[in-house]
């Protein structure tokens, strides 16, 4: 089988009914992000593996899908309530990575050793995910639970950083203004 298939030379690509969209497009950015978001999440695995990791990867999978399908045909392929669903479950992971945190003390940069760099890369991807998610806002508010989902799941990977600090025993860089 030839991955080739010269349908997208005329910068178009196929939704998964088969209409097609320029390549350029707010809602192909969203998924597109959505998919290096996912890449970037499995740089992070090889280098800490987590169950709930690996579950984010499984999610994320379902949040292109759905990007990737035309809306009015969600509910033939979908179960919407997985996204709140797994919002929720994001809460409680960031909760109980913050347990046992020290109090913020200022902005922190996005350092340390490898896999916390692995932590913030995901965290900057998946905000740009959700930047694109806006702005399909604007076209349907159906989007809004994956907007939420990406939002909370940003915020999980900052915790993660800082969860990783400690068990590496790597202190936080703090930023440090010249004035």
């Amino acid at each position: 089988m030839k991955i080739y298939t010269r349908t997208g030379d005329n910068g178009t690509t196929s939704l998964s009914d088969g209409s097609r969209i320029q390549k350029d497009s707010l809602l192909l950015h969203s998924y597109g992000t959505v998919d290096e978001l996912n890449s970037f999440l499995g740089v992070l695995i090889s280098q800490f593996q987590d169950n709930f990791l690996s579950e984010t990867q499984n999610q994320l999978f379902v949040v292109g899908g759905m990007l990737a399908t035309p809306t009015s045909e969600w509910d033939k392929f979908w179960n919407k309530e997985q996204i709140p669903h797994f919002t929720s479950m994001i809460e409680s992971e960031i909760d109980r990575l913050s347990a046992d945190l020290p109090p913020m003390r200022g902005f922190i940069l996005p350092q340390g050793n490898s896999v916390i760099a692995a932590a913030h890369v995901c965290r900057t991807v998946c905000r740009r995910a959700e930047r694109h998610v806006c702005g399909l806002l604007h076209e349907d508010e159906i989007y809004k639970d994956i907007q939420i989902l990406l939002n909370r799941l940003s915020d999980y990977f900052f915790i993660l950083a800082r969860f990783l600090h400690k068990i590496s025993s790597i202190d936080e860089t703090l930023y440090k203004p010249k004035r």
